[in-house]
This record gives structure tokens, C-alpha cells and sequence, in this order.
């Protein structure tokens, strides 16, 4: 059975059995503000209203290492908020009792406008998303269930949930929102980009100039649009790593023509999120273009727009080229984000 239907299966059971109580909860409203320079949402905020109180509760569950089975394992513990919550100079991910996951711990950013989740899109809610690592042996290796009596044990969490949801109670399906509501407020608008984009006083250097005019030549068909991804699913041209094999989105719906396609990542913050790809092999910027220059390898379902009319694989990169990309990439760190107090645990 897919992986997808799974999850999504789990998660139906989950709501069905929420209680329907009325404890007179009184929330605060918190209002979303799209950037004016963003897409519209893809999470429906009808079905997970934002509160200060379920915000709140969700940031606890984010740095609570009691979602893990050895209670050390945070989601916090992957996602470090001024690498852009990455898991900054770990190839790939860790877990519990050391163990070494087999994908690079992407950032978490923008999920508000993000319609499925992870390098393979397994995820296709964000409320589904944590189930993954809280439940993978090789992460936080836990069961929701344990993870629910732990929460219901601690001193705080019963006032905390009973603030935050109308039926107050301690479950799966409020604990997932909390997190969710937590992970929306993640927004990243406020680079130089964003700013020159938005007309806010900052203009780009004549290298950023540059490098913008490359990137729009040579890289906008994949990282396009404000998000920097068309949230497609493409094989790179990377080799096989033949210690983990990965065959990224195929995992998910079992298609050959999935095999080694995995989702493009959004750009933004890219300067602070090294390692790069979905194993970590490339740890510059430098080493990521040098390798869409000459790098490439044909693995059976390379992207055609990869593919030179000569037949011959990359994108053709002068050093200059590369140069002014890497700079333009530089305007996307989003120090504001990076620094911002309501994502940090303390």
C-alpha cells in the first residue's frame, strides 16, 4: 500500500475519534498576513483557525524531546531555526540513539504555501507531516500513542491543550494541528530580495544584477515563482548513492517513472542550509553549480530540460555565471527569520 494512502488513512481515524465536547475555550484569534509579493495558501486555515494559545502550544511540542522514544529527539533537534531549520553541517539527519538517517533534513519555511511535504511528498497535509519522523525508527521512533500518554502525564500540557481547542482534549488530531499551527507562522519574506522586489529601498549590486539575469536564463524553470520551486518532482541528474539507494518520489507511488525524482527545493535561505541535495553531498554553492555544469549523470529519468540539444547533460555555467548566481542567491537569506525570537525555544 502506498505510503501516502497510509498516512492519509491514519490521519481520517485520528479526527473521527476526536471528542466533540464543548469546554467554552477562549481563544485569540491570530491573523495570517500573506506577503504581498506570495502566492496564495495552500493550507486551509478554516479547519485549524491560528490562536496565540494552539501557536503556543505547538512551538512546546516542537522543542518537546517526549515525541521521541528516548524523550532527547525534539523536532528542534533536525531543524535549527538560524540554519533555517536544517540540521546545519549534518549530511543526513540524525535520530535517536545516534542513529543516521538516509535523507538530508530539508528547511522548514513557507509551508503555508506548500502543497506536499518531504523529498518525496509523502506528506500531502501539513497536519500529516510530523507522523512521519515521530513514527520512523530510525528518527524519533515512537509511537503516537506513547507520545499522547507522555503528553498527558506532564504537568502542563491538559491547561495548555484545554486553551488551545474547543474540545480540550489531549489527542493525535490536536496535538498534529498545534504543531501545524506553529510551522505555518514560519514565514520567510523579508530578504533583500524581498525587499527590492517589494520596492522597500534596497537595490541589487551589479554582480546580484547579474546573477538575477542568470538565474532567470538557466534555473527559473525549476525554482521558480516568489517560493524559488515549482514543487515538482524532477530527477537532477545526480548519480546513485549506492550506500543508500534512494528512489525518492517512486517510494511514494510506486511509478517507474518516479525513480530518483525527488521534490525541487525552495532557494530561499539556501546560503545557510548547507549540505545540499537530498543525501548532503554537495556542502558549497559552488559545488552544487559546478555540478549542474558538468556533473550530470543519466540515471533513466533525467529532466529534458537537463539534457543539451547536442544530447550531452547540465547547464552550460561560465565561472562568471557562477559567480553572480551564487551572489543573487545571497539576497534570499532572510536574517529576520533567521533571528526571529517567536522561533526560537528560549
Amino acid at each position: 500500500m502506498y505510503r501516502l494512502f497510509t498516512i492519509t488513512c491514519i490521519y481520517l481515524l485520528i479526527l473521527s475519534c476526536q471528542s466533540e465536547e464543548d469546554l467554552g475555550y477562549e481563544p485569540t484569534p491570530v491573523d495570517f498576513s500573506i506577503p504581498s509579493n506570495f502566492p496564495s495558501m495552500e493550507y486551509d486555515l478554516n479547519n485549524n483557525p491560528l490562536t496565540e494559545q494552539g501557536i503556543a502550544l505547538g512551538k512546546k511540542l516542537f522543542f518537546d524531546g517526549r515525541l521521541s522514544s528516548n524523550n532527547a529527539i525534539a523536532c528542534a533537534f533536525c531543524h535549527e531555526q538560524e540554519f533555517a531549520f536544517t540540521h546545519h553541517g549534518h549530511t543526513l539527519s540524525h535520530g535517536v540513539n545516534g542513529n543516521i538517517g538516509f535523507r538530508n533534513t530539508p528547511p522548514l519555511q513557507n509551508l503555508a504555501f506548500q502543497k506536499e511535504f518531504g523529498w518525496d511528498g509523502a506528506a500531502s497535509h501539513l497536519d500529516l507531516q510530523p507522523i512521519i519522523p515521530i513514527t520512523n525508527p530510525i528518527e524519533m521512533d515512537e509511537t503516537l500513542e506513547n507520545v499522547i500518554e507522555k503528553l498527558k502525564a506532564d504537568s502542563d500540557y491538559p491547561n495548555l491543550f484545554k486553551q488551545s481547542f474547543e474540545d480540550g482534549e489531549i489527542n493525535t488530531a490536536n496535538m498534529l494541528q498545534a504543531l501545524s499551527q506553529f510551522m505555518l507562522t514560519m514565514v520567510s519574506s523579508n530578504s533583500i530580495y524581498d525587499q527590492v522586489k517589494r520596492g522597500e529601498g534596497p537595490v541589487f549590486n551589479p554582480l546580484e544584477s547579474q546573477g538575477e539575469q542568470v538565474f532567470n536564463q538557466k534555473c527559473a524553470s525549476c525554482h521558480s515563482g516568489t517560493l524559488f520551486t515549482d514543487q515538482s518532482y524532477r530527477n537532477n541528474g545526480l548519480s546513485i548513492n549506492s550506500r543508500l539507494d534512494d528512489k525518492g518520489r517512486f517510494l511514494v507511488l510506486e511509478r517507474q517513472e518516479d525513480l530518483y525524482k525527488f521534490k525541487v527545493p525552495s532557494l530561499r535561505n539556501v546560503e545557510v542550509t548547507a549540505p545540499y541535495m537530498h543525501d548532503g553531498r554537495f556542502s558549497t554553492l559552488k559545488a552544487v553549480l559546478d555540478f549542474y555544469d558538468t556533473g550530470m549523470v543519466d540515471t533513466g529519468t533525467i529532466d529534458s530540460s537537463l539534457v543539451r540539444p547536442d544530447n550531452s547533460l547540465g547547464i552550460d555555467l561560465t565561472e562568471q555565471e557562477k559567480e553572480s548566481l551564487i551572489a543573487f542567491l545571497k539576497t534570499l537569506t532572510d536574517p529576520t527569520f533567521l533571528n526571529d525570537d517567536q522561533f526560537s525555544e528560549y
